[in-house]
């Protein structure tokens, strides 16, 4: 039996500085993607790992829709509290908390990635976003991302040892700042998700990043909501915390 490099949120173990800011995402769609790892090493900094499930690296897109964002202790910014937003992401090997390294995160909002950059250094940028629900499902449309989704009737918890739990299950993303790598991490319970459909008027992020996946229909998994806690960013001390 393959032993998963998944992290247990159950078992979390809380950063001992404070974390600095919440946020609630609802509706999520999770987009994931199967890709060669040949494909996607080259794609992210030479410093990270990328990580593999049985020997094949994966993609995800995700769309959602951000609340209450606001600092510890503060109201929330006026124009930055709520807003759609989407990303791309890999996923990247980590000793003891596997986790997430962003190629592209879009916002729906003038300022939040104005905010956001110098903060965790993402390349977050502003989009013509729109989200809504309606009785036929929940649309999301963007110049790069344009789709409808409804997910299914029955909730679950990703089982362990899974796909799912090692797609879902991450609380942390890694990012270079001068050559060097931090962590930043990301507390919320562990997810509650639903099987979905989806239909794709406008799905360009693949081929601007050229990255060609083994097969072009994404495994899709839906999230209703999750209330988020974030960490500043910290420094890996040991590159050896992406070792295999």
């Amino acid at each position: 039996m393959i032993e998963r490099n998944v992290y247990n949120s159950r078992k979390l173990q809380l950063p001992k500085i404070p974390w600095i800011m919440k946020q609630t995402w609802e509706n999520s769609l999770f987009i994931h993607y199967p890709v060669r790892k040949e494909v996607l090493e080259p794609l992210i900094p030479c410093e990270l790992a990328l990580d593999t499930y049985d020997e094949v690296g994966w993609v995800s897109i995700v769309p959602y829709y951000i609340r209450d964002l606001r600092g510890k202790g503060l109201p929330p910014i006026p124009g930055t509290s709520e807003f759609p937003g989407y990303n791309l992401r890999t996923y990247i090997k980590g000793k003891d908390k596997p986790g997430i390294y962003f190629f592209y995160l879009g916002a729906g909002n003038f300022l939040a990635p104005k905010l956001a950059r110098p903060f965790f250094r993402l390349p977050y940028m502003q989009e013509n976003l729109k989200m809504w629900k309606g009785v036929d499902g929940i649309r999301f449309e963007g110049e790069q991302l344009s789709c409808h989704y409804v997910h299914k009737k029955k909730p679950f918890n990703p089982k362990k040892g899974s796909l799912e739990e090692w797609l879902l299950e991450r609380y942390c993303f890694y990012t270079l700042i001068k050559g060097k790598i931090f962590q930043c991490n990301i507390v919320h319970p562990s997810w509650v998700i639903y099987e979905a459909n989806a239909e794709f008027h406008e799905n360009s992020l693949l081929s601007k990043y050229k990255i060609d996946p083994l097969m072009y229909k994404p495994i899709l998994h839906f999230s209703k909501r999750a209330e988020v806690k974030i960490w500043p960013l910290v420094p890996v001390k040991n590159n050896k915390h992406f070792s295999t």
